[in-house]
């Protein structure tokens, strides 16, 4: 095992988001029991984090209308001590997904005007307003919540979005009372130093390093480097997807997530440990992909699979 490079963590926390970002988007329904192996594939290969899936309406997000025939199917999985977070959009859906004994939910929340009403129906204001309630009932249940915000660099209707608009929401979630904030690309426009620009105003604001993890998408090949970037600032929690599925379907310029194959090679290529096992998640998402009738996105899933 290589030595990590100087000023790099030396273990990063990968939070999978295949099982619900990844396939959230996909036209034909995968089904449910596809879905529990693909979550039980992952944790195979060493992902200790797999986002699970959303209790949002079915009418929003057709593929996750089965959440509460899938959860019950992942027990063995989370009793084996994977986090198995899921997304609630407001208190209807924390209800459903506590009665089935998630302990770690997560709420999506935007840094623009146009997203928030495109995606939540809401301003930015009215959408932390909903998950106020959220938030507090989930700690007082001793829920960990995650907060996600997207078009934390640029937005497809408004363009670039300033670093202290970026900031003002962020705050605004964890004084909510969120254990995690992860900060989105939803349409891939980022770059490193826009990236270490706004985990620095972060800090100063008062957010710290530990409680930020980064979300990449690739539409202009930099995921990888603002991935690099964010560790060099101290960074330890990655979110990416097994075999690069999934976009965003409000966001109609974003392509896929960062692959979790592409970013476990890079960080094992740096000497930093994730506890992945990188061939069986290449077979995994091998697997996902021909279910899904196509072939993976993912550069390190296409290069290993060829070579056998």
């Amino acid at each position: 095992m290589e030595v990590p490079a100087q000023d790099l963590p030396p273990r990063v926390r990968i939070h999978e988001v295949g099982a619900r970002d990844g396939l959230q988007n996909e036209k034909t329904v995968v089904p449910t029991e596809v879905k529990a192996e693909f979550v039980h594939r992952l944790a195979a290969a060493g992902l200790t984090t797999i986002e699970a899936t959303s209790f949002v309406h079915p009418k929003w997000v057709p593929q996750l209308a089965d959440a509460e025939q899938l959860f019950p199917q992942l027990e063995d999985v989370r009793s084996a001590g994977v986090a198995l977070p899921v997304l609630v959009p407001n208190e209807r859906g924390l209800d459903r997904a506590v009665a089935l004994g998630a302990r770690r939910i997560a709420v999506f929340g935007s840094a623009t005007e146009t997203f928030a009403r495109r995606n939540l129906n809401r301003t930015v204001d009215e959408s932390l307003a909903m998950f106020e309630p959220v938030v507090a009932r989930a700690k007082d249940d001793k829920v960990h919540v995650r907060g996600y915000l997207s078009m934390c660099f640029g937005d497809p209707w408004e363009g670039p979005v300033p670093v202290h608009q970026v900031v003002r929401v962020a705050k605004a979630l964890m004084d909510l009372g969120c254990d995690e904030l992860s900060l989105g690309d939803t349409i891939g426009v980022a770059t490193p130093g826009h990236v270490q620009a706004l985990l620095a105003q972060l800090n100063e604001e008062g957010v710290p390093t530990s409680a930020i993890g980064v979300h990449f998408h690739d539409t202009y090949g930099q995921a990888l480097a603002n991935t690099l970037a964010a560790l060099q600032h101290g960074v330890t929690t990655v979110d990416a997807s097994a075999g690069g599925l999934g976009g965003c379907p409000y966001a109609k310029s974003a392509t896929g997530n960062l692959a979790t194959e592409d970013l476990v090679w890079m960080l094992h290529g740096l000497g930093i440990e994730t506890g992945v096992d990188l061939g069986l998640l290449t077979a995994t998402s091998v697997w996902m992909a021909e279910r899904l009738g196509r072939p993976s996105p993912s550069r390190t899933v296409r290069a290993l699979s060829h070579k056998e």
